[in-house]
């Protein structure tokens, strides 16, 4: 594949991504991780969905933001940047493969547990919603998802969900800052190094589109087919980057 087509297909993932984050408040992680993974290799390819879902966290905040929980926001932003740190650590380590195992097996993962979860006995207090924001730190740096953590969250605090779905967005917007810091100090972005300068500029636009267009899809679209659609894209890019890692390992 050339690098044109590379990046046309990159730039729908980007697109299609920040469409589904508009319309039901997740997809991008989900969508774009395991997409970039196997277009750019697993580093690089999450380092550019954490760029895309700063991006679109905050563009989306921006409309949401007299929902948003701002005191729990305020306990999960700190704990991301813990999780962050030895995140960058393990990609930075971790040979291609294993990182393309790691990056599939946890949208699969993921998806499994958004699906499977029965209802989970309720855990009020700081200290979960601290725990998530760590946890969700690490698998976002790592993979480029942290929704399904705080998925899991929100139902063990039963948090209401026009709130939740707000304080996503700040969330995600935190976790991939501080994803894409940590990665570039510790030199974790991948053997390659940085994507060119202009790969920020087409990012910011592409997402800026995806969410004028999610906009108008919002009006026109269910949230639970919206949410099918990402969780369908997700599956099936999780399930080829865990085949490719597995085959590149053996």
């Amino acid at each position: 594949m050339g690098p044109v087509e590379i990046i046309v297909i990159a730039a729908l993932a980007i697109l299609v991504g920040s469409v589904l984050q508009r319309v039901s408040g997740t997809g991008v992680g989900l969508v774009v991780a395991p997409t970039l993974a196997l277009l750019l290799g697993p580093a690089t390819g999450v380092l550019v969905t954490n760029a895309t879902t700063t991006v679109s966290g905050f563009l989306i905040m921006l409309s949401v933001w007299r929902h948003v929980d701002w005191r729990r926001f305020a306990l999960i932003a700190p704990a991301a940047a813990v999780g962050a740190v030895p995140a960058a650590l393990v990609v930075r380590e971790l040979p291609a493969a294993w990182l393309q195992v790691l990056v599939g097996g946890v949208v699969l993962l993921a998806l499994t547990t958004m699906f499977g979860l029965p209802r989970l006995p309720e855990w009020p207090g700081r200290l979960p919603t601290v725990l998530a924001g760590a946890i969700g730190g690490f698998f976002n740096t790592t993979a480029g998802v942290a929704g399904p953590v705080m998925v899991i969250h929100s139902r063990l605090a039963r948090w209401e969900q026009r709130s939740f779905a707000a304080t996503l967005q700040p969330v995600f917007m935190t976790m991939g800052a501080l994803s894409v810091l940590t990665k570039t100090l510790l030199g974790a972005a991948g053997t390659g190094g940085m994507p060119p300068w202009w790969v920020a500029p087409g990012v910011v636009l592409t997402v800026v589109l995806g969410v004028r267009i999610g906009g108008v899809v919002a009006r026109r679209v269910s949230l639970s087919t919206a949410r099918t659609v990402a969780l369908v894209l997700a599956g099936l890019g999780g399930a080829i980057t865990l085949v490719r890692g597995l085959l590149g390992v053996l």
